[in-house]
């Protein structure tokens, strides 16, 4: 079943002509005959959750709103993490589609101003993403009494500057307001973010662009797929060493074994499978053992001891090192740490100069211990989870592969 990528096989689909011949923006004759919060209703029912690796429960944030201030809307296209390249698919193939979610949920929650905030990188993205927004405009889908509805919505489109860390929602409303990217410390109960000190809501593109078959089809249609915790569908990526890369729509709780062989062609070259990282290179690693009957929900992920994340799976073959893999994962971490507290800048710098050091035969057994007590140190100790991904990284790899990591050591030290 598609829900968000049944239309990216269409040509020149990101037009809105084409898009609208397409059934884009029809929604809006639903969502305008309805009060706003039949529609936070009515996604809190679907059980639409976070497809941007959190998995929270969208319509549970919308609904922390008290309609006491204004309201932003960001949509978070920051899609930074190694190993996935989801989000682009819709940029580029179905814009409208994500605007049109943007307009559903702004009325939503009461949001007269939104942004998507897209990665700086995302340059031929933007220029599409731009394009569409204009035409938006001048089909009267944007800007002031849309479909005589007496709803205004200005949308901007917001470009960073390339820096991993605006990923993380906080870093990228502090990006929007001017400022450096750094996570903001997080209060002690539930509460909506916030943007110019206003309320704002921040959601992953792929959540978004989930809404408008929610309004047209209703809460059930949704939960059809997948399961109770983990209803609907999800864009999953693929990557590393398969034969067919590329980005597939599935239903939560799809065998991931079955998904990799049937959708990712199987392990290249005819080789074996070593291990995947299932949701992100931030996501604890696993052994092909552990994925015979695993199932992509989020239930699953957490029960094999890793996490869903944004569903982008590296495969990873029997030739691979794994002492060079998590080097070079390291090495990324290292560089994309905003620096703002010590435990991850100088934690995450601490870890890769280990594991280089282990990759280049200068390793000791105890660096293995060494680098075990600096994830310890990393992991719940800093304002957001970039150091806790840190540490889930290093963490994983020890608890599956440390075997390899001792005998890598001992191949040229005695120690």
């Amino acid at each position: 079943m598609k829900i968000v990528s049944k239309n990216f096989g269409i040509k020149n689909n990101h037009q809105i002509d084409v898009a609208i011949k397409n059934g884009i923006y029809s929604s809006l004759n639903i969502v305008f005959k309805k009060e706003p919060k039949e529609i936070v209703e009515e996604v809190d029912l679907s059980g639409l959750r976070g497809k941007g690796g959190g998995g929270g429960a969208t319509g549970r944030k919308w609904k922390m709103l008290k309609g006491e201030k204004k309201v932003y809307l960001c949509v978070n296209a920051d899609e930074s993490e190694p190993g996935t390249c989801k989000d682009r698919q819709i940029l580029e193939k179905d814009p409208h589609l994500l605007i049109e979610g943007i307009i559903l949920s702004s009325y939503a929650i009461g949001a007269n101003e939104s942004y998507i905030y897209i990665r700086g990188e995302y340059t031929t993205q933007a220029k599409i993403l731009q394009q569409a927004i204009n035409e938006s405009y001048q089909k009267g889908f944007l800007g002031k009494n849309i479909q005589n509805s007496n709803f205004n919505l200005e949308l901007t489109l917001h470009r960073g500057a390339g820096a991993y860390i605006c990923g993380e929602k906080s870093a990228l409303l502090e990006s929007i307001e001017g400022k450096r990217g750094h996570p903001r410390l997080k209060p002690k109960r539930p509460e909506p973010d916030y943007l110019f000190g206003e309320d704002a809501i921040v959601n992953n593109v792929e959540t978004i662009a989930t809404v408008p078959f929610i309004i047209k089809n209703g809460y059930q249609a949704y939960r059809e797929f997948g399961t109770a915790c983990s209803p609907g569908t999800l864009l999953f990526a693929i990557s590393g060493h398969i034969n067919n890369a590329g980005v597939y729509e599935v239903p939560f709780a799809y065998p991931m074994k079955k998904y990799i062989e049937e959708f990712g062609g199987g392990v290249w070259k005819n080789r074996k499978l070593k291990a995947v990282i299932p949701g992100g290179s931030s996501t604890k690693i696993l052994k092909a053992e552990d994925i015979e009957d695993l199932k992509l929900d989020y239930d699953s992920m957490r029960e094999a001891g890793t996490s869903l994340g944004t569903g982008g799976m590296i495969v990873i073959d029997e030739s691979t090192c794994m002492v060079k893999t998590l080097k070079n994962l390291l090495k990324f971490y290292h560089e994309e740490s905003c620096g703002q507290c010590t435990p991850c800048r100088e934690g995450s710098g601490w870890a890769y100069k280990l594991v280089k050091k282990i990759y280049e035969d200068n390793g000791k057994l105890k660096d293995l211990e060494l680098l075990k007590d600096n994830s310890f140190i990393m992991n719940g100790k800093t304002i957001c989870v970039f150091g806790v991904a840190v540490a889930d990284v290093i963490d994983g790899f020890l608890s599956k592969f440390e075997d390899e990591f001792i005998e890598y050591i001992r191949k040229n030290n005695v120690s």
